[in-house]
């Protein structure tokens, strides 16, 4: 009798409860991802300036570089700043659309003026598998 009575009450406390057996795709975006973009972001935002700089000089040449490249450099470099606070600043709460993605717009591979998660690497080693154009 004390089997069967244990075992209706678990199965009836099992049907209250709810699980996901699925990785959320917003599991990988938590308050420490968005603490850690943050203070990334502040401590490396000024990478934009040079990487801006050659990306203007290959896609459209010196004086481009020299005038136009420097402009948006310090912009977006002026911007991912601006950002890293923001998100240090803010980081336990989910903000942008009520999660923790990024507040800079996602650079698409069409459109030549998005961000990237994390500042840009600066120097010969990467984690991606392919070389830089020079």
């Amino acid at each position: 009798m004390r089997i069967l009575l244990a075992l209706t009450l678990a199965f009836g406390l099992s049907s209250f409860s709810r699980a996901d057996i699925h990785d959320p795709p917003s599991n990988d975006y938590g308050p420490t991802r968005k603490l850690g973009r943050g203070v990334s972001n502040l401590l490396f935002g000024v990478a934009e300036l040079p990487t801006t700089v050659a990306k203007i000089n290959q896609d459209e040449g010196n004086s481009a570089a020299a005038g136009y490249g420097v402009v948006r450099g310090v912009g977006r470099s002026v911007l991912r700043i601006q950002a890293g606070v923001f998100e240090i600043l803010t980081f336990p709460f989910p903000v942008v659309r009520w999660t923790y993605y990024p507040v800079l717009e996602s650079d698409t591979h069409w459109i030549h003026s998005g961000y990237k998660e994390f500042p840009p690497e600066l120097g010969n080693e990467s984690k991606y598998p392919y070389v830089r154009h020079y």
